[in-house]
């Protein structure tokens, strides 16, 4: 809990939910699991990746895309899965980003 802000915030506008942080996360549905997968076109120099999110709670794919292993197709999954409100990404530490 951020107390610094709250002390700002007008009471009407701060609501109060107190429950276990993996509860929280199955209920308003914020996890999701991202992996890839590869194959290639003719040669394997010619790699295309199938990037998806899927629902760590339900197992439904949430989001998808396919192009090379670099950053900017990370970035348009990133941008599919932000009406999901997800917006934490923990990688393990490839690329750019």
């Amino acid at each position: 809990m951020n107390l610094a802000v709250l002390q700002h915030l007008p009471p009407e506008d701060v609501e109060v939910e107190i429950c276990r942080a993996d509860e929280l996360e199955r209920r308003r549905g914020l996890s999701s699991e991202l992996d890839d997968m590869w194959s290639y076109v003719g040669k394997k120099t010619q790699q295309r990746w199938l990037w998806h999110a899927i629902d760590h709670y339900t197992g439904k794919v949430l989001a998808y895309v396919f192009g090379r292993w670099q950053d900017d197709v990370f970035l348009r999954l990133q941008a599919l899965l932000e009406p999901f409100g997800i917006t934490r990404f923990y990688t393990d530490g490839w690329g750019n980003l």
